[in-house]
């Protein structure tokens, strides 16, 4: 069995380093019991060292020039070898036991995949309060976090992989399809919660109260068009880093 992680990066110089460091520490015990693995990361159009520094910590790099997180997370999963597939992002530090549980559902054979919940790094109270509603409707409506989501990697072609009309939530989308799958297969999609993933809380500091106010309100203004005009979704296609 092999599986291939997937990183999608977009001018990640200050954390590409740590962020590959902890998953290859994390991948430890894929190792151990023997799995292959290879590490992807997808350049997604950078102007700064992100390429290089990820060629430098072992990773396999490959570019895609047009700027959406899900062309790129799709262009790793196009040279991808491996069974399952991993996408974990740039800004993230997964532990060793958090894989070990995706090891588990692997090998339990009745899951096709599934996510995580999260934890956000250095968060204020009211942002705190907010990721732990999300990983609360994660848990309940079986919805997976971008940041870490994993799949037999036949499930995720036969779908189509992550849908080019979505700039943001893509993963929700990816995931009811996903899930649509599992049933069709009677298999299962899962939330991990025992270890959650360790995620940047960046955007609290690279980003006011007003303006986050702000990305909140034309969310809830075209709650439609939203997700799909990259114009919309600043705070994740401006580059601030």
């Amino acid at each position: 069995m092999k599986l291939s992680v997937i990183v999608p990066a977009y001018n990640e110089e200050k954390l590409i380093v740590s962020s590959l460091a902890s998953i290859q520490r994390a991948l430890a015990p894929a190792v151990q019991l023997g799995c292959q693995t290879e590490l992807i990361v997808v350049d997604n159009g950078s102007s700064d060292r992100t390429a290089e520094l990820a060629t430098r910590s072992g990773a396999s790099v490959v570019f895609e020039p047009v700027r959406q997180i899900a062309r790129a997370r799709n262009a790793g999963a196009a040279t991808a070898t491996g069974d399952w597939l991993l996408f974990i992002d740039a800004d993230c530090w997964p532990e060793p036991a958090l894989i070990s549980n995706v090891l588990d559902c692997i090998q339990d054979g009745r899951v096709m995949g599934g996510g995580s919940t999260v934890k956000m790094e250095g968060m204020s109270f009211p942002l705190v309060l907010l990721s732990r509603l999300w990983n609360g409707v994660s848990r309940l409506l079986g919805w997976a976090a971008g940041s870490f989501i994993f799949c037999r990697a036949n499930a995720f072609h036969e779908i189509d992989g992550f849908s080019l009309t979505y700039y943001v939530a893509e993963e929700i989308d990816l995931t009811i399809r996903l899930k649509r799958w599992a049933r069709d297969h009677d298999s299962r999609f899962v939330i991990l919660h025992r270890h959650p993933l360790l995620t940047s809380g960046r955007k609290e500091w690279l980003y006011t109260r007003s303006e986050i106010a702000g990305t909140f309100w034309k969310m809830l203004r075209h709650p439609r068009r939203f997700f799909r005009d990259r114009s919309l979704c600043t705070p994740w296609y401006d580059g601030r880093r």
